[in-house]
């Protein structure tokens, strides 16, 4: 008896093993060499760009002189005459104001309003919702929109039969929204 023939198994994975380390090699040189052909080799690629030897120079900072005239002139109106000076015209700022709108104008008890507005320039306000009850405007529980890009949305439910009155105010400067009114049958 041989010593292969007590050890099939490992004789075996010994073949297995040097066939997968052959054609490994086999398989590296042809990526190599196709890689070579293509370009795609990583030791002449900056020559052949023509970039040899080259270094980033920056030049040193001089002292400029400033401008001898005036920078900018805005809105000046020449005019022939000195005696007609009008006053320059004043820029009005638009007022804030919040807008607001009312999804539904009739519901069932606990039916979902949805309510939803615009408030310009009042990025990242936070707005109470209110509803008119015994005759003043009282927070409606713990209900708030905040404003994003200009808007604002959320809802409200109520079991309140009857018209209800809701409007929003800015909790910072106190500024209220125009209100809406929804029936509850």
């Amino acid at each position: 008896m041989k010593a292969d023939e007590n050890r099939p198994v490992i004789a075996g994975l010994l073949a297995l093993v040097g066939v997968a380390v052959a054609v490994g090699l086999i398989a590296a040189l042809a990526i190599v060499a196709g890689a070579h052909v293509i370009g795609l080799g990583g030791g002449h690629a900056a020559a052949v760009g023509g970039n040899d030897g080259a270094t980033m120079i920056v030049p040193k900072p001089k002292k400029t002189q400033p401008a001898s005239g005036p920078s900018i002139t805005l809105g000046s109106n020449p005019t022939s005459s000195g005696s007609s000076h009008q006053p320059p015209p004043s820029i009005k700022k638009p007022k804030k104001q919040i807008s607001l709108q009312s999804g539904q104008t009739s519901v069932s008890p606990m039916g979902r309003i949805d309510l939803t507005g615009t408030y310009p320039g009042g990025e990242g306000a936070v707005l109470n919702v209110q509803k008119f009850s015994n005759g003043t405007w009282q927070d409606f529980y713990s209900i708030s929109a905040t404003v994003t890009n200009g808007s604002f949305s959320t809802y409200i439910q109520t079991g309140t039969t009857g018209m209800n009155r809701f409007r929003v105010i800015d909790s910072d400067t106190k500024l209220a929204s125009n209100e809406v009114k929804v029936q509850i049958r």
